[in-house]
């Protein structure tokens, strides 16, 4: 009769176990974005899960409370019960027959605790968070409500005792994910094969486009066209061959910006006032921003201000480049070319280990076109300043770097600076 008591003890309590353990997993794991939105549509069990997650820091304190308090009985009542019911039942002395059945016992309820009462509700919970949430709410809420004043005085002893060594207790846990937990989520899900390619990076650039500045994303001085403001409007259209159609407008040097011009106001001259007309007659004033102006902010003042470029200016306020609605646009969907653009700073593949890259392209860009990751610094953005940082000098043709399993080949120089280099990488594609 004792062994029947203690197994039928030992059964209820590791089921209240379970009970609680998958109360904790399953609003654990619960998507509670779709839960809300199922409420939204009229599911009452929805409902009532998602009121529970709202107060999850408190329903998690009380399922651990009740997880301690089935685990500490199971263990009271599994030495005097079914114990002492196998001593009995074996006739052994009592010598011999106390540690053993206390052994017995013990492992049995251990055992029966840990899988049926832990493992096995667990992964429950884990498989199938939705549908468990919402069989679990209605107990759930009535538990909470019945324990609360228990609860809450444990709650309070343990952020009592947190805010005596210095550390804030947070008393809900945050809903939906960070921007790095969404690249993280994106990069994983790329990796495993969950997300097409190129949906992946297209999400991956999406993510990445908060943290980039004017700097990272402009056409730099040294690249630019421009047209001082007292040349004619006909230069405008001579300059049309280098696949750009607006042009900033400077003064006495690169750094007197004096507005912006385009082939639009070119086009409201006549032909023949065209080759007599100032481009400064025609210019619009120019949009300045600083090159460490976060894109997103770029992109509103583009918006708001209906531009279709910018000019940048450095820190000590010179000219420092270009920034335009199409180079935002390929910081989020890669490079575009049209019918006008010239095809020069592609990268171009070579074979399947070597690649002719410009060297004015960031190394992010690299790795995203060819997968190969490329040293990164604080120094640089480019490959042609990754080379100049390697060097330690100017750039001559046939400079060769060694980076790890890659090598950097300077294949032409403008300015003393890598113009193009070749790109040879000795790590297996699948590697990559």
């Amino acid at each position: 009769m004792l062994i029947l008591s203690g197994l039928l003890a030992i059964v209820a309590l590791t089921a209240a176990t379970g009970y609680f353990v998958a109360q904790e997993f399953a609003y654990m794991a619960v998507d509670r974005g779709r839960l809300q939105q199922m409420a939204e549509a009229g599911d009452k069990a929805a409902a009532r899960a998602y009121r529970v997650t709202q107060k999850l820091s408190f329903m998690l304190s009380g399922a651990q409370f009740g997880i301690t308090v089935t685990a500490l009985l199971v263990g009271y009542v599994a030495e005097p019960l079914l114990g002492t019911g196998l001593v009995n039942l074996l006739g052994l002395p009592e010598s011999v027959g106390v540690p053993l059945s206390m052994a017995v016992a013990l492992i049995f309820a251990t055992v029966v605790q840990m899988v049926l009462g832990e493992l096995l509700p667990k992964n429950l919970a884990i498989a199938e968070p939705e549908p468990l949430a919402k069989w679990l709410s209605s107990s759930t809420l009535v538990y909470l409500k019945i324990a609360g004043p228990v609860i809450r005085l444990f709650d309070a002893a343990a952020n009592k005792l947190l805010r005596a060594i210095g550390i804030e207790p947070v008393e809900e846990l945050p809903q939906g994910a960070t921007p790095e937990d969404l690249k993280q989520i994106v990069g994983d899900a790329g990796e495993q094969g969950h997300l097409d390619p190129e949906l992946a990076q297209l999400l991956d650039r999406g993510l990445g486009f908060r943290e980039l500045a004017a700097e990272q994303a402009m056409t730099p001085r040294v690249n630019v066209h421009s047209v001082r403001f007292d040349e004619p409007a006909a230069r405008v259209v001579e300059l049309l061959d280098t696949g750009h159609s607006r042009f900033p407008v400077v003064g006495n040097d690169l750094d007197d910006i004096r507005g912006v011009v385009g082939l639009a106001e070119v086009l409201t001259l006549t032909p023949e006032q065209r080759p007599v007309t100032p481009i400064g007659d025609i210019a619009s004033p120019a949009l300045v921003v600083p090159s460490t102006l976060p894109l997103p902010a770029v992109l509103e003042r583009l918006r708001t201000e209906r531009r279709q470029l910018a000019c940048v200016l450095d820190e000590f306020g010179g000219f420092a480049g270009i920034v335009s609605l199409e180079d935002l646009a390929e910081e989020l969907v890669g490079e575009i070319h049209d019918e006008d653009d010239l095809i020069e700073d592609a990268i171009e593949r070579l074979d399947d280990t070597r690649w002719q890259v410009p060297g004015r392209m960031r190394l992010d860009e690299v790795e995203d076109t060819t997968g190969v990751a490329l040293p990164l610094d604080d120094a640089y953005d480019t490959v042609s300043g990754l080379v100049l940082h390697q060097l330690g000098r100017t750039a001559e043709v046939g400079d060769e770097i060694e980076l790890g399993a890659v090598t950097v080949l300077v294949t032409a120089v403008a300015r003393n600076v890598p113009e193009s280099v070749v790109l040879t990488s000795r790590v297996p594609e699948e590697a990559r």
